[in-house]
């Protein structure tokens, strides 16, 4: 009884924290394309969060906090698969919510979130449901993103080596369809992107995790522990470094597809641990410490990252800059009675989203901020300025 409390605060934290974030962000330019972009089903499922909710940051965002909080319920109920006790359950609960990449997927609108949901939905049915359900399950998942392509071409090589023919045709076939809907851009000539990609996984799982999770792969090779799960992340995160020599990745495509492996890596972890004597389990111990405070870190400095505006030199390489702003700016529009400008593109589409259209009358022009000249707008956080600009009215007569 007791871990049922903790599991249902884990994730009542866990969803505090996401709405503060969502009041301190911004639409993004490329929210804002995928909002006013071409039509795909993650546009449609927005849209009816705005229409419920209103034009406003909770109503973006919700979706994507929905499915993370769906994404960590089905992460623990597959870990009961490999996991024996609810205590580990439980810290993978938290490690989960925790990966910056998690925590990023949570409150950015992009598919990666979708993705994983959509990834971790069909490993849990997957021992749940009848084949027949499964396929109309992926059939499904064919007409809604590119990236569900990838766990097609997996779910072939499982299943061609598992001697299911029809299986492996019919996989074949949903990645062809996937393919052809939605179309593959792969580059020419090689342009060494391999290290940046490590670095991105680095940063996605934090680097300590991301080399265990990719140590208890391996390692599950050679041991004949390769079940469903293990082709699913192994076979996407082989793909994804071979492609990286030819061109860089979207890796919000292919994150979610490793993560899968988190309970394979936390049961190799586990029975690791416990097979020794207790003299010897210092160095376990210590990994998962670091890990874990350099977990907790990072969710501190993603919960009061403005903070970090008072020590950076320039506002501009914030890693969050490109969320903020918007929102402050059509506030301040609207109290010196502007409610439309014209701008630059990427300023436009977002501030569309706060109801600040565009027209001809009054025209929004950025300016450095190390400028000394006079501004009509000022944005500051924490007492420290990070933008500027100036609006004129234009004379159309």
């Amino acid at each position: 009884m007791r871990e049922r409390y903790i599991f249902f605060l884990i994730l009542g934290v866990d969803a505090l924290i996401l709405l503060f974030q969502t009041s301190q962000l911004s639409i993004s330019y490329s929210e804002a394309k995928l909002l006013y972009g071409q039509a795909t089903f993650l546009q449609y499922l927005i849209k009816l969060s705005l229409q419920i909710f209103g034009q406003n940051d909770f109503g973006l965002r919700f979706v994507m906090i929905l499915f993370h909080l769906s994404s960590a319920i089905l992460m623990y109920k597959i870990s009961t698969d490999y996991i024996k006790t609810q205590r580990d359950r439980l810290w993978l609960l938290v490690i989960f919510v925790l990966l910056p990449g998690v925590i990023s997927a949570a409150v950015i609108v992009n598919t990666a979130g979708m993705l994983l949901f959509g990834l971790l939905l069909f490993v849990y049915l997957q021992k749940r449901l009848k084949q027949r359900y499964l396929n109309i399950l992926l059939f499904f998942y064919a007409f809604i993103d590119i990236s569900f392509a990838y766990l097609f071409l997996a779910l072939s090589v499982y299943y061609i080596l598992q001697d299911k023919r029809k299986l492996f045709v019919y996989m074949l076939g949903l990645y062809t369809l996937t393919s052809y809907l939605y179309g593959f851009e792969v580059g020419g000539f090689p342009t060494g992107h391999f290290l940046d990609t490590i670095g991105v996984y680095s940063t996605i799982f934090t680097p300590i995790i991301f080399i265990y999770l990719f140590y208890s792969l391996y390692r599950r090779y050679f041991s004949s522990q390769t079940d469903i799960v293990w082709y699913i992340s192994t076979v996407v995160l082989l793909l994804s470094l071979v492609l990286s020599f030819r061109q860089r990745l979207p890796l919000e495509h292919f994150a979610p597809y490793v993560m899968l492996g988190l309970p394979l890596a936390a049961q190799t972890f586990i029975s690791s641990y416990r097979v020794r004597l207790k003299q010897y389990r210092t160095k376990y111990r210590l990994a998962f410490v670091l890990s874990f405070v350099f977990l907790t870190f990072n969710t501190l400095v993603v919960f009061f990252n403005k903070e970090l505006y008072r020590v950076i030199e320039k506002p501009s390489q914030h890693f969050a800059y490109n969320s903020n702003i918007a929102k402050e700016l059509a506030l301040t529009l609207k109290q010196r009675g502007i409610y439309c400008v014209t701008t630059e593109k990427k300023m436009q589409l977002r501030l569309q989203f706060y109801s600040i259209p565009r027209c001809e009358e009054n025209y929004l022009q950025e300016v450095p901020i190390t400028s000394t000249h006079d501004v009509n707008v000022t944005i500051r956080y924490k007492n420290r300025v990070v933008y500027k600009a100036n609006v004129t009215k234009l004379n159309n007569l």
